[in-house]
């Protein structure tokens, strides 16, 4: 299999996802660069554009991950911001979201996690979810691994702490039940080289 190049602009998301790989004894190439994202709330749609993009550019296999974050009972709009938190503004604007939900009891969310290769003929596509509640405030220490500033506010379920006041073993050993994207695809990866 040719060189594996993982596409993002966010460099936190790159240390982490290479760490993975690394402990299973797998190199994966960088390439930093924000791709367009179709303006469409459908995250599986707009990784899927993405790693087409980012194939174009490389011409050798590469992974993209998007995220979507959902808040259940978001006023006036179940589910905002969805696959558009960048866009929106939610996740650099964490005061703002916190404002918003202040008087909303029933605080549950999740992430969503979308990750796409695309090997220039073929698209695969693997999913991640996290469920928990939002925090009333901003509780954590600044991690070069964060993937959003929503770790300040994103509890998991059947935990106390935010994302970013956990330790990495706290953060990988969670008992939230969630699943991970990049976990997926690593183990089909791991078969097919």
């Amino acid at each position: 299999m040719e060189n594996l190049t993982y596409i993002t602009g966010n460099y936190g998301k790159y240390i982490s996802v290479k760490e993975k790989f690394e402990n299973a004894g797998i190199t994966i190439n960088y390439f930093k660069c924000d791709l367009y994202e179709p303006d469409i709330n459908d995250i599986e749609f707009i990784s899927k554009e993405k790693a087409r993009q980012a194939y174009e550019k490389l011409g050798s296999p590469v992974f993209v991950a998007d995220s979507g974050f959902y808040i259940d009972n978001y006023p006036n709009n179940p589910g905002y911001p969805g696959a558009f938190v960048k866009r929106s503004g939610v996740s650099s604007n964490i005061e703002q979201l916190l404002k918003i939900m202040k008087s909303v009891n029933n605080r549950s969310c999740y992430f969503l996690d979308c990750l796409t290769f695309f090997d220039g003929s073929e698209y695969y596509q693997f999913f991640g979810i996290s469920k928990g509640t939002l925090s009333n405030e901003m509780r954590g220490h600044e991690n070069k691994k964060a993937k959003s500033n929503l770790w300040y506010v994103f509890v998991p379920n059947n935990c106390y702490k935010t994302l970013a006041e956990m330790s990495d073993e706290e953060r990988n050993n969670r008992p939230d039940g969630r699943t991970s994207a990049t976990d997926e695809f690593l183990e089909w990866y791991k078969k097919i080289i």
